[in-house]
Formats: structure tokens, sequence, C-alpha cells
């Protein structure tokens, strides 16, 4: 794409911190799936075995949660909802299903993706702070323990949920946005279709 058509969207700090995220993430998620149930144990073979995976799972979750504490430390400002974004996920579902609707005003950020980031940062959370309680069990109170064993799962759930919503909307809902968080840029035609407050703003300097 000729450098005069196209606007740069992520930097290179920013693609790797979220690929960082996003593999360490899966490796945590995977590997806790190996331990949740011995109808899935074969998953933790996959990833070195049971004691190996035991021992590795929650370091991989503090290294998820240290990159997105990374990521969060770049982006949580732009995270933050406005009036267009309420707009836009009132009737983001058009958007997705590519219904006719007009255009949705979005910034760099748009409200889905801020609402799924939002959801992630409280599901990290949630799982971090399950996660230290059931690494050390012996030294927490009985009641902390079965809280613990109930919300890490439910949040583990959920963050999967908006992981398959994030890979959906990246590929098959906004073609070309997986592009951007490879590559780092986008065609002018692109942001001002799907992002185009952002691209007035990017424009105008």
């Amino acid at each position: 794409m000729p450098p005069d058509r196209r606007l740069a969207r992520f930097s290179l700090a920013e693609r790797l911190i979220h690929w960082s995220v996003a593999l360490s993430f899966l490796y945590a998620a995977f590997t806790g799936i190996g331990l949740w149930s011995p109808r899935l144990y074969w998953v933790a073979g996959i990833f070195g075995g049971g004691a190996t995976v035991s021992a590795w799972h929650p370091l991989g979750g503090l290294l998820f949660a240290l990159v997105f504490a990374l990521m969060s430390s770049r982006w949580h400002r732009q995270m933050r909802l406005d009036a267009d974004d309420r707009l836009w996920l009132r009737h983001g579902h058009r958007f997705i299903l590519h219904e006719e609707f007009g255009v949705l005003e979005s910034g760099r950020f748009n409200g889905g993706q801020k609402a799924l980031y939002w959801m992630q940062a409280a599901s990290a959370v949630i799982l971090v702070l399950s996660g230290l309680v059931l690494w050390f069990p012996e030294v927490m109170p009985r009641g902390v323990r079965l809280a613990a064993v109930l919300l890490h799962p439910v949040a583990a759930v959920a963050s999967l949920t908006g992981l398959i919503v994030h890979v959906y909307m990246g590929t098959a809902a906004i073609p070309g946005a997986l592009r951007s968080m490879i590559e780092g840029y986008v065609s002018r035609g692109w942001a001002a279709t799907h992002h185009p407050k952002w691209y007035r703003e990017v424009t105008r300097r």
C-alpha cells in the first residue's frame, strides 16, 4: 500500500505488547483447561504433563497479568466510554451483522472494543486474585478458598468468551482489523469507514 494511502494505527511496541497479552493468555487458558477437568487432562499432556502444567500455569497467569497491566498503562485513557460509544453499543449488532445503519462514530477504539477491554480487565483481576488463593490454599481461610474455586473458572469462561468475540470482530466482522495489529497500518478508506472520528483526528494533524 503506497505510504500516502495509509495511516499508522498501532506502533511496534503496542503490537508486541498486544501479542504478548494474547500468547500469555492462551498459555494460561489451555494449561488451566488441562487442570480443570479430568476429561480434559489430555490437554495438559500437550504442555508437558500434569506436574509441569501445575507448576507453570500460575506463572503464565502472572505473566499475562503483567503484560495486560503494561497494555492498560498505554490504553486505559483511550478506553473511556463516551456518548458515541454508548450509541455504538446500542446499534453495534447491526454493524456486526453487516446490516445497513449508517456511520457509527468511533474514535481509535469503538464502543465494542472498549466494553470488551473493561470486561477483560475485570476478569483479569478476578483471575489473578482467585488464582493466588488457589496457588497458596494452605494459608487461606476456607471461605476464601471456596469462593476462589467458584470465581476462577467463571472468570476464565467470561475471558475466553471475550477472546472468541475479539477474534470474530477482528477477522470476519471487520476485515482488515487483524492486519492493522500485524502490520501496524490501515488504509485511509478503512479508517474513515470504521473509525471516522479517529480518522478526522489524525488527518487534521
